[in-house]
C-alpha cells in the first residue's frame, strides 16, 4: 500500500540524510571533517522535514514507531495499520543506513576509533547511567511528540508550515538535549542503523553496543505515550 512504500521511503531518505551527515563531519577523510555538532543538529532537522514533505500528505510522515503507535493509542490511527507502519519504518531505516556505509565505505575504512563508526549509525550516551539515559529519551520524545499535537493549537496553519514547525522542535531538542544520548527519540532509527552496523562488513567495526537498545525503545515509547495522553487530557476548548 502507499502509506507502507511512504513510511519505507521517507524513512530511508530520514536516515540517509540524517546519518550521512554525521559520516561527512565526524568520519576521517571527508570534505567536512570536523565541522561540528551544531551542523549535524541542524541536518537532522532538515533530513526529517524534506521527507516530511514529501510524503505527509501519502501517510502523514511518521517515520517513527514511537510516534505511531502513540497515535494509535489515542485514537487518531486504526491500531490495523501499526505493524505495516513499523515493518516500513523499521526497514527503511536498515536500508538508509546501508546507503550511508555505501556512500562513506572509503572513509569508514580510513576511520580508527570504533565508536566514531557505530555513532554513525546510532545513539550512545556521552555519560553511561541507564535510568538517566532512559528518562533523558523519554523526555525528549515527550516533547516532540506533544509538541507536533499542539501545532493544530496555532490554528489555520498554511498547507506545509506544519513541516517547518516539526523541523524547529528537532533542532530545538537537538541543541538543548542532544549531548546527553544523541537524542534518538525514535526506536527505528536507532535500531534499524544498529542492526546494519552488526551485519555489514565494516573495517574493525567493533562491538554494536546491544546493551544500550532497550533504552531507545521504552524511553521513545513511554515518553510517546505519555505526550498524547496529557495532550487528550487537557480540556483545548
Amino acid at each position: 500500500m502507499l502509506i507502507y512504500l511512504a513510511e519505507f521511503l521517507g524513512t530511508m531518505i530520514m536516515i540517509l540524510l540524517g546519518e550521512g551527515v554525521v559520516a561527512n563531519v565526524n568520519l576521517d577523510k571527508t570534505g567536512m571533517k570536523g565541522a561540528g555538532p551544531v551542523q549535524i543538529t541542524i541536518a537532522w532537522g532538515l533530513a526529517v522535514m524534506i521527507p516530511a514533505f514529501i510524503f505527509g500528505a501519502a501517510s502523514g510522515s511518521h517515520f517513527n514507531p514511537a510516534i505511531t503507535i502513540a497515535l494509535a493509542a489515542d485514537g487518531s490511527l486504526p491500531w490495523d495499520l501499526v505493524p505495516g507502519y513499523v515493518t516500513a519504518q523499521f526497514a527503511g531505516a536498515f536500508a538508509g543506513a546501508v546507503l550511508v556505509y555505501l556512500l562513506f565505505k572509503d572513509q569508514f575504512d580510513a576511520t580508527e576509533n570504533q565508536a566514531t563508526k557505530l555513532g554513525v549509525f546510532c545513539t550512545s550516551p556521552a555519560i553511561p547511567n541507564k535510568a538517566r539515559n532512559l528518562l533523558s529519551e523519554t523526555i525528549g520524545t515527550f516533547v516532540l511528540v506533544f509538541a507536533i499535537k499542539g501545532i493544530g493549537q496555532a490554528g489555520d496553519v498554511p498547507a506545509g508550515v506544519n513541516n517547518l514547525l516539526v523541523f524547529g522542535i528537532i533542532v530545538s531538542i537537538g541543541m538543548s538535549l542532544g549531548g546527553l544520548t544523541g537524542y534518538a527519540i525514535n526506536p527505528a532509527r536507532d535500531l534499524g542503523p544498529r542492526l546494519a552496523h552488526a551485519v555489514l562488513p565494516i573495517k574493525d567495526k567493533g562491538s554494536s553496543n546491544w546493551s544500550y537498545a532497550p533504552i531507545v525503545i521504552f524511553g521513545p515509547l513511554a515518553g510517546a505515550l505519555a505526550a498524547v495522553l496529557l495532550y487528550s487530557a487537557i480540556p483545548w476548548a
